[in-house]
C-alpha cells in the first residue's frame, strides 16, 4: 500500500511548510502538473530580507486578527512564493494544480488565478471569504483535502 497521489504532494506539502518562517502560521505549497513536482514555496520574507522570526511580527505587534492587514506583513505566503519560484526559474504553471496546506487569502487567489493554475487542493481553512468568491468567479476548482468529497483521494492505494 502506498500513498495517494493527492496525500503524496499534500504531505510533501507538510514537509515544505517547515521551512516556513512565520511567527503565526506555518504554510507550504507544491505546484504539480502531470504528477510532475514544478516548484514549492512556503510563506517568509524576500530573499535578502530579515525574517520574522528574527525581527517578530508586525501585525501581532498590532493585535491585528488572522486574514486582515496582510499588506503589513513582511512575508510573502507560500502560493506566492511557490509561482515566484517558476517564474524565476522559467517554468510554466499554467494548467497545473497547487496543494496548499491552508486556503489561500485573496492576495494569493489573485496570483493563482493570474498565473493560470487551473485547480487548488487545500487543507486548511483560512478567514477570507473575498478569495473564495474571486476563485469562484474565476472557476477555478477548489477542493478541501479531508473532506467526506474527498475521502477517496486521500487514501492508500494498492
Amino acid at each position: 500500500m502506498r500513498p495517494s497521489w493527492d496525500q503524496y504532494f499534500m504531505d510533501i506539502a507538510h514537509l515544505v511548510k517547515t521551512r516556513s518562517t512565520c511567527t503565526r502560521r506555518q504554510v507550504g505549497a507544491v505546484v504539480v502538473k502531470d504528477k510532475q513536482i514544478l516548484s514549492t514555496g512556503y510563506n517568509g520574507a524576500p530573499t535578502s530580507c530579515t525574517h520574522c522570526i528574527e525581527l517578530g511580527c508586525m501585525r501581532t505587534k498590532l493585535n491585528i486578527p488572522s486574514g486582515e492587514r496582510h499588506e503589513l506583513c513582511r512575508a510573502l505566503h507560500a502560493e506566492q512564493n511557490a509561482i515566484t519560484q517558476a517564474a524565476k526559474n522559467g517554468t510554466a504553471v499554467a494548467g497545473a494544480v497547487i496543494y496548499v496546506t491552508a486556503q489561500p487569502c485573496s492576495m494569493c487567489a489573485k496570483v493563482l488565478i493570474n498565473s493560470g493554475i487551473a485547480k487548488i487542493i487545500y487543507q486548511g481553512n483560512y478567514p477570507d471569504p473575498l478569495a473564495i468568491e474571486l476563485l469562484n468567479e474565476a472557476k477555478i476548482h477548489m477542493e478541501q483535502f479531508g473532506t467526506i468529497e474527498n475521502e477517496s483521494n486521500r487514501g492508500l492505494e494498492k
